[in-house]
């Protein structure tokens, strides 16, 4: 029987894990078809580092149909998932160390609705290892943006949260 999400597994279960095994364990860093493929088809990977620029190379470039799909999954900054997926999961944690009180709430919550209004998609930002300060700056940078530039800016952000996400779900 397979298990629907291992959480994580080392490198060595990562590549000897039969296919949907394997799928479970990416699809919550990044649920895109094309990704997980990517990463899939390239099993068995020598090391961890090795597993990671896969990873990067494979989340270059997404489609816009492909972020649309991405972002479907990620809660506005500043909002906590409700549900219990192992992706929610993850933002939970991304976004445990932001000071999202008050002032800064409601100035995130006008922000991520501006953006809406103006790309007509979620916000998205790596959380981790910033703060409300920092993603608030963002942002209102990131309004200024035209449409292609912040559809580069999107993606990259999609890819170092798969990265990062990868990262702790494969061990050495």
């Amino acid at each position: 029987m397979t298990r629907l999400d291992p959480g994580e597994m080392s490198l060595q279960e990562f590549n000897s894990a039969d296919e949907a095994a394997a799928a479970a364990l990416l699809r919550p860093c990044l649920d895109l078809d094309r990704w997980v493929d990517e990463l899939l088809a390239g099993r068995p990977y020598p090391d961890r580092e090795a597993l990671l620029v896969s990873a990067r190379v494979a989340a270059e470039s997404p489609t816009a149909g492909e972020l649309e799909a991405a972002l479907a999954h990620h809660p506005r900054i500043g909002e906590q998932p409700r549900t219990a997926s192992a992706e929610a999961a993850h933002s939970r944690d991304e976004q445990s160390g932001l000071d999202i009180v008050g002032d800064v709430k409601a100035r995130l919550a006008d922000g991520n609705r501006a953006y809406e209004e103006r790309f007509g998609r979620v916000f998205l930002i790596r959380a981790a290892g910033r703060t409300s300060a920092e993603i608030l700056a963002a942002l209102q940078e990131r309004l200024d943006n035209d449409d292609d530039v912040e559809l580069a800016v999107v993606g990259e952000q999609l890819r170092e949260i798969a990265v990062l996400r990868l990262e702790g779900r494969v061990t050495p």
